[in-house]
């Protein structure tokens, strides 16, 4: 039996991982609110998919860094769709360098966006979903965040804070019917990894066990499932997506 409908926001929904995410929950008939903070014609164009397909969406510009422009944006998508049931903490942006070049700004952007936004977002959800007494939250989080990586510092503490702050927040409200998830993908076909040079890729492709890169709807399945029902069983676990790459 398919869930009841939802509002779902989903973070960086405009590309990639985010965008398949709100197709697929779409699909299912869940209200989707589209944040982007850089590309509104990507969002448009994932709100136009899904709405005629007869389904409710909008478009929320926004930087999930910026604590103002995260309340207006969760006021915008209940004033639209009512209490937000179902959120996916997707948006992140990587700087990459090594420690001895690292600036001090892109250490701090990187975690602004990456474990900052991720923690304005929850915050604001969930005395909605504790009110309903049912909420599901999903970080997207990356393997690096488990195994490291060279040159990204940054990037790979962000998201182990991220796991940190899944597990601590799903023993919070636990007994309130939300679960709190991360998944962790490895590398996956998207704008950002179609930038990295051939000689980078080939190395790359040496660390995942099934030689290739993953694609987004490869990774949207796991998030749109932890959203449903059925893994109402399901909380507080880093499920990752990466071909094998940190075993």
């Amino acid at each position: 039996m398919p869930d009841q409908p939802r509002t779902a926001l989903i973070t960086g929904a405009s590309r990639g991982i985010g965008r398949e995410c709100a197709i697929r929950l779409a699909a299912l008939g869940h209200r989707v609110a589209v944040n982007y903070n850089t590309h509104p014609e990507d969002a448009e164009e994932v709100v136009k998919t899904i709405t005629e397909a007869g389904v409710s969406a909008i478009a929320v510009g926004g930087s999930v860094a910026d604590r103002d422009q995260v309340e207006k944006m969760v006021g915008a998508v209940e004033e639209a769709f009512g209490p937000v049931e179902i959120l996916i903490n997707n948006a992140g942006i990587i700087s990459d360098s090594l420690l001895m070049r690292m600036k001090d700004e892109d250490f701090d952007r990187v975690l602004d966006t990456n474990l900052k936004g991720t923690y304005y977002c929850s915050r604001l959800v969930v005395p909605g979903m504790i009110k309903q007494r049912w909420g599901r939250i999903v970080n997207v989080s990356s393997v690096v965040g488990i195994r490291g990586n060279v040159g990204q510092t940054n990037y790979s503490a962000s998201k182990a804070a991220v796991h940190g702050f899944t597990k601590s927040l799903a023993k919070e409200v636990a007994t309130r019917n939300i679960t709190v998830n991360a998944v962790a993908p490895g590398y996956i076909r998207t704008a950002t990894t179609d930038v990295l040079s051939d000689k980078l890729k080939e190395t790359v492709m040496t660390w995942i066990p099934m030689g290739r890169f993953g694609e987004p709807e490869e990774v949207a399945p796991m998030i749109v499932f932890l959203c449903s029902e059925e893994a109402r069983y399901v909380t507080g676990d880093v499920l990752r997506v990466d071909g094998g790459m940190a075993i």
